[in-house]
């Protein structure tokens, strides 16, 4: 099988699977509609990017939709981290100032207009036979590396916030989503590196190499929509967001500083505690596996900005670590009774508050530096 008809074979299975996936989570039923129609119009992009192998095979030569096609690229990344966006904030909305994101791929298509847009078929000849020498396309690559980098980079700094965000003010097992997503996003990164080094390699001396590279690419591309067909099969309620009106600890620290407002006095902070602590004890909110921040300030009636304070800053722990101590403290009681030993290890951490066994013996071994099985037997 030579190399043009493997690349034929690779595309359409490709594009098969981006489609499919497409329509899977345009057509599943939801609360998340936003997200998933942003991944879906993601892997629609990608699909179109992706299918000049088989566009070729219908066509006589270069054409504005073709060059169109081509330029679709620079909208993959930036509906890319709307999607992040609308994973990580609930109350995530499109806004009229989201149409900058468009600026690329409109700027890209502007520099084409005097000598590819507006010419006839034999100048469109002559554009793309003398392409290595076009300044027009030499732009459009450079842009697209540009774009690549800086939205990745947002993209890390945006999962970076919101996983604090939700340490901070959430003690469900939702963590696993931006895990999740964080690996999802570093796989991208790699292919996006992998697209790069193929552009780069197209306006040298290897231009066959580019060629080689591009069947790694959709390749590449048919494992990670897999990937993410197969997860969002198996687990249809993972993503879970969080509230973008939020703030950082650190940032509320700061904001205090600067305006110079007045610190919470040692015996406030120790009646708080206090309070905090007999909660914990008396009424065990941990065991509620979706407890948040806003449900322990509303139950005690210390304001969500101080409680958070006190949890994440003044007792140097993440709101998410302080409920599980409590958790596994619990599990710990129920392995150590002897007229429990029947209790299973899975009954044990739904019991406690966990919803996920993988999460439950992280902490559980972070706490104790024992699996729960091999706590049970030393006991």
């Amino acid at each position: 099988m030579d190399k043009s008809n493997l690349l034929i074979i690779v595309t359409t299975i490709s594009l098969f699977i981006s489609v499919f996936l497409a329509f899977f989570l345009l057509t599943v039923k939801t609360k998340h509609r936003l997200s998933n129609t942003l991944f879906a119009v993601f892997l629609l992009i990608t699909a179109i990017d992706t299918s000049e192998p088989l566009l070729n095979l219908v066509t006589d030569g270069p054409s504005n939709p073709g060059m169109l096609r081509n330029t679709l690229a620079f909208l993959q990344i930036p509906v890319f981290y709307l999607y992040v966006s609308s994973v990580c904030y609930s109350d995530f909305k499109l806004k009229p100032q989201y149409i900058l994101h468009l600026l690329p791929f409109l700027m890209a298509n502007v520099v084409l207009l005097p000598r590819f847009y507006t010419v006839d078929l034999a100048s469109k000849m002559n554009f793309i036979i003398n392409r290595q020498s076009m300044i027009e396309l030499q732009f459009n690559h450079i842009l697209f590396h540009i774009q690549i980098v800086i939205y990745l980079i947002a993209v890390f700094m945006l999962l970076r916030k919101a996983k604090r965000l939700y340490l901070e003010n959430y003690a469900g097992t939702s963590i696993s989503s931006y895990n999740w997503l964080f690996q999802f996003t570093v796989v991208l990164t790699l292919l996006y590196l992998i697209v790069m080094l193929k552009n780069i390699l197209k306006f040298s001396d290897y231009p066959y190499v580019s060629e080689s590279i591009k069947i790694g690419i959709l390749v590449f591309q048919l494992f990670i929509s897999c990937w993410y067909l197969l997860k969002a099969l198996n687990n249809p309620g993972l993503f879970r967001n969080i509230d973008s009106k939020l703030k950082l600890v650190s940032d509320i620290i700061s904001e205090e500083k600067n305006s110079n407002q007045t610190a919470v006095t040692e015996q406030e902070y120790n009646r708080d505690l206090l309070m905090l602590k007999e909660h914990m004890a008396e009424k065990k909110p941990f065991l509620n596996p979706s407890l948040t921040i806003q449900d322990i300030s509303d139950d005690i009636g210390i304001p969500v900005r101080e409680l958070s304070v006190l949890i994440n800053h003044q007792l140097g722990k993440h709101f998410y670590d302080f409920v599980n101590t409590y958790r596994i403290e619990n599990a710990m009681d129920i392995l150590k009774d002897q007229t429990k030993n029947k209790v299973t290890i899975l009954e044990i951490l739904y019991e406690v508050g966990f919803n996920s066994k993988s999460s439950f013996n992280t902490a559980f071994k972070k706490h104790t530096g024992n699996t729960p099985t091999a706590y049970r037997k030393c006991m």
